[in-house]
């Protein structure tokens, strides 16, 4: 089979969420499938490292599709031309965007629609793109991946598709994620908090991940409980809004907070690692891959008891309502206090990652494949 992939994310040291699906995937897709060609479209110089094995073409077509102008440019007519000239069996997306003009069978991997419901959160010309084309996208695929039950149910809801069209694909965790000795712990602590136990977040800084009360949690836990914990902030400023830095900037315990940007994968696996707890509380998510990841770190979680996050977590997390703060704060208390609640949160969490790998992933979105093609 000819299989042409949109793996425009895969940025060398530059992966996000859906970057690291499509890059944990393809990758055992591409190994496992020798038999099959894949054509990777990229929109700028690519690594060579994302060229998985010798059935992999890579091709770069402009321009490069980082502006909602330049997304539908990109895709109705660099993608859409190369494909209706190609005559591929599939084309798979696994950010969720497709050509309108394709005439080929397309399969999208459509992570969440958060802007449907939130959509003041993304900045405006990205939100009158997502919303007119992403319904059209979810009507056009031949068939839709996505990563949770939650998202699935979304996707029916919202766009009126058919449960039967819909395979769910859960997210992985990369197994360099796991527990690090005390030695290593207490190295990691002195580097980013000055020696402190530390609450920690991880992912990117805007509003849907509910950063503001996420400051004024800690804050409220740092003035009921007197304690040199920090908090540790890794990743970029993405959308980081006038709401979010007043927010900061309002903070009492400010200076306890330390933003470290994003980090490499052998730092981010150590700074996870070593922290007291996770603390991720979006107040909508497809999926939350940090908490597989600190789960598989021995690390106890806190997370929200809305959209995907109690799915992903269970009974191995302490689910909060994102929108208490003093919810929030209790729970950052609970935590901080009472050992035998973290061990017996890492020991649930050790039982739940279980149900989750790479492996796994790349199985189902492969078995989404074969269901495609299977489509007359």
């Amino acid at each position: 089979m000819e299989i042409v992939v949109n793996t425009r994310l895969l940025l060398k040291n530059r992966l996000e969420g859906i970057g690291w699906f499509t890059f944990e995937t393809l990758k055992r897709i591409t190994e496992k499938h020798p038999e099959h060609h894949f054509v990777f479209l990229f929109d700028r110089d690519y690594d060579q490292d994302f060229v998985f094995s010798d059935n992999v073409t890579p091709i770069i077509l402009s321009p490069q599709a980082r502006h909602p102008v330049l997304f539908y440019i990109w895709f109705e007519f660099s993608v859409g031309n190369f494909l209706n000239k190609y005559k591929p069996d599939l084309f798979l997306s696994p950010d969720g965007y497709l050509s309108l003009r394709a005439h080929c069978k397309q399969l999208a991997v459509i992570h969440d629609i958060n802007f449907e419901h939130y959509p003041k959160d993304v900045p405006f010309l990205v939100r009158k793109y997502y919303r007119y084309f992403f319904p059209r996208f979810a009507k056009k695929a031949t068939r839709i991946a996505t990563v949770s039950e939650y998202s699935k149910n979304d996707i029916i809801q919202l766009y009126g598709i058919h449960e039967s069209k819909i395979d769910v694909v859960y997210n992985g965790c990369n197994t360099e994620f796991k527990a690090i000795s005390d030695n290593e712990k207490a190295q990691v602590r002195a580097k980013v908090a000055s020696g402190n136990d530390y609450f920690l977040y991880v992912g990117s800084l805007q509003p849907r991940k509910n950063i503001v009360r996420l400051f004024q949690a800690f804050d409220q836990f740092k003035k009921s409980y007197s304690s040199d914990v920090k908090l540790v902030i890794v990743g970029e400023k993405y959308y980081w809004t006038t709401e979010i830095k007043q927010a900061f900037n309002e903070m009492l315990f400010k200076n306890e907070v330390v933003f470290t940007g994003r980090l490499s994968t052998d730092d981010l696996k150590q700074t996870i690692a070593s922290a007291l707890c996770l603390t991720y509380i979006p107040y909508f998510e497809g999926f939350g891959i940090p908490i597989l990841e600190a789960m598989n770190c021995g690390v106890p979680v806190i997370t929200s008891n809305v959209t995907s996050m109690p799915e992903v977590a269970k009974d191995a997390a302490l689910l909060v309502n994102p929108f208490k703060v003093a919810e929030i704060a209790d729970a950052m208390q609970l935590i901080y206090i009472d050992e035998k609640k973290r061990t017996e949160l890492i020991k649930k969490g050790e039982l739940r990652k279980l149900d989750f790998s790479w492996d796994k992933t790349a199985d189902l979105l492969w078995s989404s494949i074969e269901n495609t093609l299977k489509i007359k």
